[in-house]
């Protein structure tokens, strides 16, 4: 009969217990690569995954904007509103250009009315906190195609201002996916692909709808909407810490145009119909928002823009500039009385100018803390630019054409001719006016075509529109050899600091 060495025991013991150590690490330890940015461990060990939450909302949502179809016809169009540019010192004629029968206007003001009581209810399942994460803030922004260069191109210049937000990319649906872009080129810059289509399935949301339910859908409770071909030149994050977002919670900026909204809209929202020199119409390129305190604006904005293309979108606009998604978040805002910022200082155009024609290819909106200030005082520069100098630019929305190398972004074949002047000599896009282009603080197009040139030297044969593409690196690097290697006597001087 043997016996039990106590050495024995000891090795056992720790043969033990080895084991048990190795088979742990291997049970719940996830590699890390080098190259990694984004952490892979959850914020809590029990969160459902995002795309479950945005299922989840799409559940009890879309039966509720399907339900308050106003099942009507689209209204009739009596014609197109004007493009008259803004002056708020001296209005015009509302637009009055589009027409429905009683009975339509009576179901429309019936389906607007019970559509805000089912959002507005304490008790309504469209809890926000059950959506996105409490807490969160980042940029949110839709691409996809020929949009996946530029938004790449705006995101390096978003790092370059220094900020360090999460990006959340989504795209219409599974086509519009790059692999090699989702899974590697925006994990390496703090951001992420995702699929409206994966969330709404078939139902038909496209073009001017996406950029409202990508909002909704980010896992974000802050969230600064930047469309694919916009970027700041400063970090965006630090205007969600300062006035005017902080006391309203939302943040817009204005168009070149009077309003165009329709008369039927405010009588179908139950609203005054506010007098023309009020305020600008909207560019939506850029909306600072927080769900915490406008998710219920943001809901009714959803309704507008799902219902957008049979009537809203044309009671908005009625064929003005610019029709879709643009004037829904400040209609539905104030439809429900909820606060909100419009920056008052005019956008502008930038461009190049020659001899034959200008050749406008962006526009540029203001440091909106700035304005705050200076509204604050009583200075409307709207109203008397001479009242105080202009505020510093903010973000440039280069949106014609959008700065994509391999489109229709070089020659002389386009409506605009941005890098070329009438004799087809390369220039400078961006040169006038001098007094808008000082307003930047340091040479922003020369650092945003030193981003297109890393991007695309880099990314010639990864993005899938530029498959059948070849050059494009070398046609960027001509390009910038000619108008930014060397200096020039006419290149831009900044007297503003950036």
């Amino acid at each position: 009969m043997g016996f039990f060495r106590p050495g024995r025991a000891r090795s056992v013991f720790l043969a033990m217990l080895a084991t048990l150590l190795v088979c742990t690490v291997y049970l719940y330890w996830t590699p890390i690569t080098a190259s990694s940015t984004v952490s892979v461990v959850p914020s809590t060990a029990f969160e459902v995954p995002l795309v479950e939450r945005q299922k989840d909302f799409w559940k009890v949502f879309h039966p509720l904007i399907a339900k308050y179809n106003p099942r009507c016809p689209p209204p009739a169009k009596l014609g197109s509103a004007p493009a008259v540019h803004f002056n708020p010192n001296e209005g015009i004629p509302r637009p009055d250009l589009s027409k429905v029968t009683e009975e339509c206007l009576w179901l429309l003001e019936g389906a607007h009315d019970q559509f805000v009581k089912e959002i507005t209810k304490p008790d309504q399942d469209l809890k926000p906190v059950h959506r996105h994460t409490p807490g969160t803030r980042g940029i949110v922004t839709t691409a996809g195609s020929t949009y996946m260069p530029v938004v790449i191109n705006s995101l390096r210049m978003l790092r370059r201002s220094g900020s360090t937000l999460p990006v959340e990319v989504f795209m219409k649906d599974t086509e519009e996916w790059e692999k090699r872009i989702c899974n590697e080129v925006l994990p390496e810059m703090n951001a992420r692909c995702l699929v409206i289509g994966d969330v709404v399935g078939k139902e038909p949301i496209a073009h001017f709808q996406l950029k409202i339910f990508a909002m909704l859908f980010s896992s974000f409770e802050e969230v600064i909407w930047m469309d694919a071909d916009c970027f700041p030149l400063h970090k965006p994050e630090d205007l969600l810490d300062s006035e005017p977002y902080t006391s309203t919670g939302m943040v817009t900026w204005p168009d070149f145009w009077f309003s165009s909204a329709s008369p039927l809209y405010y009588q179908v929202s139950k609203q005054p119909v506010p007098p023309m020199t009020s305020r600008q119409s909207t560019e939506s390129g850029v909306i600072l928002v927080s769900k915490k305190t406008h998710f219920t604006p943001l809901l009714l904005a959803a309704y507008y823009n799902f219902h957008g293309p049979s009537v809203y979108f044309r009671l908005l606009t009625q064929g003005g500039p610019g029709e879709g998604d643009k004037e829904t978040f400040t209609a539905a805002a104030a439809a429900l009385k909820a606060p909100y910022y419009t920056v008052s200082e005019k956008v502008q155009p930038i461009g190049h100018f020659d001899s034959i024609k200008n050749s406008g290819s962006a526009m540029v909106q203001s440091d909106p803390r700035e304005d705050y200030a200076l509204v604050s005082q009583g200075k409307w520069r709207v109203n008397d630019p001479s009242v105080a100098p202009p505020p510093a630019i903010f973000f440039i929305h280069a949106n014609f054409p959008k700065f994509n190398p391999g489109d229709n972004l070089f020659g002389m074949g386009w409506e605009t001719t941005p890098t070329i002047d009438d004799n087809g000599t390369d220039v400078r896009a961006w040169s006038g006016p001098l007094e808008v282009i000082d307003r930047f603080g340091f040479d922003a197009e020369k650092a945003f075509w030193e981003e297109i040139k890393w991007v695309t030297c880099k990314y010639e044969t990864v993005f899938e529109s530029w498959k059948n593409k070849a050059g494009l690196c070398q046609k960027v690097e001509d390009y910038w050899n000619n108008v930014f290697a060397e200096p020039h006597d006419d290149d831009p001087k900044f007297t503003r600091e950036g």
